[in-house]
């Protein structure tokens, strides 16, 4: 049998368990114990379903098994692609025992999530994350949403999984862009609050890039880890779990600005951590030496670090200003106090996120 590393999500009655490890799809008992009745729906994209949809289903032929293929990108993550799931649950009158089974990257995660969360007001969920960027983020936590033209993610819910499946293996057909965005974010969780991780990665990240399983395993129960402790202490995001946003609320203005699937999530995070940095250094947070070893890793997994020159100022700012972490018409921006520690400022001064926005070139 292989071996799985184990992790809870404490959250009381909502508590969930992150299971960590290879081939976890070949363990006979490990999914029928959150699956409630024979009703099942696995909700796929086209790049998962030809390389793992007939495992899934191979291992679940003892339930009523159905599936939907969504096509693969942020930008059908849409109000539009989450009635198609509606429409399939409904077609074949699953009830509210039914268990629905996101399998695929966070996009996948996010529309199962909230379709899970809105069908008849809430349905078994189980997440099977396939992307690193999915494992150790978007899968855990509980946020699910859709992107409108406007705003990224502005319609969702929280709802829990009953469990989360990261199987390392599934990382081994990730190519290079993606395992790099998925990089990004655990970058992020040394950032927020464990110097030690950030210092691990930069002894280590080549291990990473090269799909090194031991490192890969510590990497992402790590992130978990560091993720699993925010939310357990601010579920709903009233506090202390805006710090996961780090980078975010540039990042989702260069998605929404350029085009959602122009840039990787990941991608996106990585130049608006950039941003971040150099906005801690013009609050008096970070020294240039520390900016410069924020930049320096991003660079190694040759992640972008600069803004794209298609999106003004005047644009990044109208693009925050419809972010969630806002109050009262105030952008809200997550920085840095040192490396290892995340702030969450009342407030920023428009002409220092301005000079960010307009004078950060990078290092």
């Amino acid at each position: 049998m292989n071996e799985y590393r184990q992790l809870k999500v404490d959250l009381g009655t909502r508590s969930y368990t992150i299971y960590i490890g290879s081939n976890l799809l070949t363990q006979a008992n490990l999914l029928p114990q959150y699956i409630k009745s024979k009703q099942v729906l696995v909700v796929t994209n086209t790049t998962i379903a030809p390389l793992y949809l007939q495992q899934l289903e191979n291992n679940l032929s003892a339930y009523e098994l159905e599936s939907i293929v969504l096509p693969d990108g942020e930008q059908y993550k849409t109000l539009s692609y989450l009635e198609t799931i509606f429409t399939r649950l409904l077609e074949v009158k699953f009830n509210r025992n039914a268990t629905l089974i996101a399998l695929g990257g966070g996009v996948v995660g996010d529309m199962g999530g909230f379709a899970a969360a809105c069908y008849q007001r809430g349905i078994n969920f189980i997440q099977i994350p396939t992307t690193l960027l999915a494992q150790v983020d978007s899968s855990v936590g509980g946020k699910t949403g859709v992107n409108h033209a406007l705003g990224k993610n502005m319609m969702g819910a929280f709802y829990q999984p009953q469990a989360v499946i990261a199987d390392i293996s599934f990382l081994d057909t990730l190519d290079e862009r993606q395992l790099s965005a998925g990089i990004a974010e655990v970058i992020k969780y040394g950032l927020i609050r464990d110097y030690e991780f950030f210092e691990w990665l930069e002894e280590n990240i080549e291990q990473l890039l090269q799909k090194e399983e031991q490192a890969l395993t510590f990497a992402i129960e790590r992130s978990c880890i560091n993720k699993a402790a925010v939310v357990a202490e601010d579920e709903h995001e009233s506090g202390i779990r805006a710090i996961l946003n780090l980078g975010h609320t540039f990042g989702h203005a260069i998605e929404t600005g350029i085009g959602y699937g122009e840039y990787l999530h990941g991608e996106a995070v990585a130049i608006g951590i950039c941003l971040a940095a150099d906005l801690s250094r013009r609050l008096g947070y970070l020294n240039n030496e520390e900016v410069g070893r924020i930049i320096a890793l991003f660079k190694r997994v040759n992640l972008p670090i600069l803004s794209p020159k298609n999106l003004t100022t005047a644009q990044y700012i109208e693009l925050m200003s419809v972010d969630k972490k806002n109050i009262d018409g105030a952008i809200r921006v997550i920085a840095l106090e040192e490396i290892g520690k995340a702030t969450l400022p009342m407030g920023v001064e428009m002409s220092i996120l301005e000079q960010t926005l307009n004078g950060y070139q990078g290092v």
